[in-house]
């Protein structure tokens, strides 16, 4: 399998782009560097060809769950073709972003008021900066994963590795204003009592509670009272972060199967199935402060998000898309198990259908760099993560299913010899933040 284009851009990129690309998700570094290929020249359905024309089925992170339809959906390309050809941004507004507010309302019913950007780590600082604004305090709660910007990582300010539970650990806070120290403070998923020790290090200066809805497992009752008691009794608005978790397991954000009652709820990725938007959707009583608030980007008036959402919202209700992704993520999370078994080989598999994942218990990095190169041989895109779309089909998992089989025997074999890591034809998966030279 050739792959010298798609090296050798690699290498000009890591010389001339700072970190290699836009999104630490994309880094080589992350899959395998040196075999993986980086770089795509089309994707369709779940289909990825790379520019050395090698075409691969997508197993892995599937557009790091953007494209939750399939790659090229042809009714999402189709919307926003027409607004394309008739003007995707001019000196007035495109009326789609009405249409796109009052649909997200009519899938959120408690929701009154709707903001748009055109990322997820912006919407997420819209949300911080409305409910700042909302209740004149500074201090926010959290957990989980919440994007790049300021408000997030002072977390790490003053107290290194706060974040490290979080999503990925030795995220430095260089560029952050050193003042922002102790406006964020994290508290663990599912743990009332870490939760109420974050509220009382925030005291009288509280100004929300941010969180996501869902990550590796369900939210306790519990865990979920307590979170909407305090936000009542301590007048705070309750920010979901439904980036990743919405448009999975339901119509809309997972909070409506899981129960949260949210004040605000951000929403991106899969919204406009790889075009950029973004969505802030509230109840009037925080939302409204938007207007005593500067908000506002120009970028954030083009037509093709708002135009690719109402399309992707359209398809994924009408062929129930959630159902079909959650089957084929059950089918996913057989093959792990039944092949690990029938191998003796000892993975731990976790996530929320349909985004899951696996590791090793033992040589992690080394062992999933082995089984994405050998899959990459058998014509998959395959890492220790899988996003479900709703293009993939039974007849797709069935393959990848027999391809993991012959790895993971593969791949035992190895270890019984000692020899995985001389096998490798690059570098072990690099885990945690770092530079790339």
């Amino acid at each position: 399998m050739d792959r010298t284009k798609s090296l050798a851009l690699q290498a000009k990129a890591a010389d001339i782009i700072p970190g290699m690309t836009q999104l630490l998700s994309k880094r080589p570094d992350r899959y395998a560097r040196g075999v993986w290929p980086g770089y795509f020249s089309k994707a369709k359905g779940v289909e990825v060809t790379d520019l050395d024309g090698n075409t691969y089925l997508d197993f892995s992170m599937c557009g790091i769950g953007a494209t939750v339809l399939g790659y090229a959906d042809d009714e999402v390309n189709a919307a926003v073709k027409r607004v394309v050809d008739d003007g995707s941004a001019s000196t007035l507004n495109p009326p789609e972003e009405v249409v796109l507010a009052e649909k997200l309302i009519e899938l959120h019913p408690w929701a009154e008021q709707v903001r748009f950007a055109r990322g997820g780590g912006e919407a997420m600082a819209v949300a911080v900066r409305i409910a700042r604004t909302a209740t004149g305090r500074d201090t926010v709660v959290f957990c989980g994963y919440h994007g790049w910007f300021d408000w997030y990582l002072a977390a790490n300010l003053g107290k290194s590795g706060a974040l490290d539970d979080h999503w990925i650990s030795g995220l430095n806070p260089n560029g952050v204003p050193k003042g922002l120290a102790g406006t964020t403070i994290p508290f663990r998923y599912n743990d009332v009592a870490d939760f109420l020790a974050a509220l009382d290090r925030a005291g009288d200066d509280l100004a929300a509670i941010v969180m996501e809805p869902i990550r590796n497992y369900e939210p306790d009752q519990a865990f979920m009272d307590a979170i909407h008691a305090e936000a009542a009794k301590r007048k705070v608005p309750l920010i979901l972060d439904e980036i990743t978790a919405a448009f999975r397991m339901c119509n809309g954000g997972a909070h409506l199967k899981l129960g949260f009652r949210p004040d605000i709820a951000v929403f991106s990725k899969a919204l406009g199935n790889g075009f950029p938007i973004s969505a802030v959707i509230g109840r009037r009583s925080v939302m409204s402060y938007a207007q005593d608030a500067f908000i506002t980007s120009t970028a954030w008036t083009e037509r093709v998000g708002p135009a690719a959402a109402l399309a992707m919202i359209g398809k994924f209700v009408r062929v129930d898309a959630s159902t079909h992704m959650l089957a084929i993520s059950d089918r996913v999370w057989e093959a792990w198990e039944r092949s690990a078994a029938k191998h003796g080989l000892e993975i731990h598999i976790g996530g929320f259908k349909p985004l899951i994942h696996f590791s090793f218990a033992e040589d992690h990095a080394v062992r999933i760099s082995y089984f994405t190169q050998e899959m990459l041989k058998r014509g998959f895109l395959a890492s220790a993560g899988f996003y479900a779309m709703y293009a993939h089909s039974f007849e797709h998992v069935d393959r990848y299913a027999a391809a993991v089989d012959e790895v993971f025997a593969s791949l035992a074999r190895l270890a019984a010899a000692g020899k995985v890591r001389e096998s490798l034809e690059g570098e072990p998966a690099a885990s945690g933040f770092g530079r790339i030279n």
